[in-house]
């Protein structure tokens, strides 16, 4: 039986205008009904996705938690208490900017509590917006007002994949710390501590809770997804996931993000 389900936001649980189906909603509160663990598993903040948990039933509940920042923290839902954390230090988080600036590269710096952004496009503010995520534009190029703030990941945007994957791979030899690099969302190249990922966080989390790997279930659509699926008992992929993702899986839904993905695997699998 399933006790866990670590599940991805955008493009996995949201649908393509950002919402949680009612279908979705229904299967969710049926599985946390019958004992388990629903744990959204984000690169995003846990603060922009308290909207998520009140409609999930999940908000301000104790033993239900979030993980963010891909790995970066496990937050529990109750008063958002942050249980565990795996920050990038200040020097790779201002090389990394640095190098974007170099290359006229756009991106986002997320500490714990709040989001820099720096040259967003049109498109990219239309994004976030959709999300209701706020932020900070910044305008200190020394980023001194980050030293000593937990800063959780830094991300690159860019609309070309082919520039995004030339600067995943092209970053990390050029700075001293070990990282994580990943994709997401078709717009996204992330920056993580060698310690944060979403399997990493989800193996964690499951110890904690005293559930074995082969009690977990993980669903993704993209690279920074492929940890947690591969660290659960039952990795499966939504339908519009990446070629990467479909192939690295133990299910692909029939069904997209737009169209209850999440309720199917749901349904399918989890539900007593």
């Amino acid at each position: 039986m399933y006790k866990l389900i670590v599940c991805d936001l955008d493009e996995t649980l949201l649908d393509n205008h950002a919402q949680i189906s009612k279908a979705n909603e229904q299967a969710i509160k049926q599985f946390v009904a019958q004992g388990g663990y629903f744990v959204p598993n984000t690169g995003r903040s846990f603060l922009t996705v308290q909207a998520n948990l009140k409609q999930l039933g999940l908000i301000g509940k104790t033993d239900q938690y979030v993980i963010s920042y891909n790995g970066g923290a496990i937050i529990e839902n109750a008063a958002n208490q942050v249980l565990a954390t795996n920050p990038l230090d200040f020097a790779t988080v201002k090389k990394i900017y640095d190098i974007a600036q170099a290359e006229h590269v756009s991106g986002h710096i997320y500490t714990l509590e709040n989001l820099y952004i720096w040259h967003p496009s049109r498109s990219e503010k239309d994004y976030l917006a959709q999300r209701n995520i706020h932020y900070q534009l910044v305008t200190d190029d020394q980023l001194s007002f980050l030293k000593g703030q937990p800063l959780m990941k830094i991300i690159l945007q860019d609309d070309d994949p082919a520039r995004r994957r030339a600067l995943g791979e092209a970053i990390p030899p050029q700075v001293a710390a070990p990282l994580t690099t990943t994709y997401s969302s078709s717009r996204y190249v992330e920056f993580n501590h060698v310690n944060a990922d979403k399997g990493k966080a989800t193996q964690q989390l499951a110890k904690k809770l005293g559930i074995k790997p082969d009690e977990v279930i993980a669903l993704g659509d993209n690279s920074n997804d492929l940890a947690m699926l591969r660290a659960a008992g039952l990795g499966i992929s939504v339908q519009n996931g990446t070629p990467e993702v479909k192939a690295a899986v133990d299910y692909v839904t029939e069904a997209d993000n737009a169209h209850n993905a999440v309720a199917e695997a749901i349904k399918k699998f989890a539900l007593q």
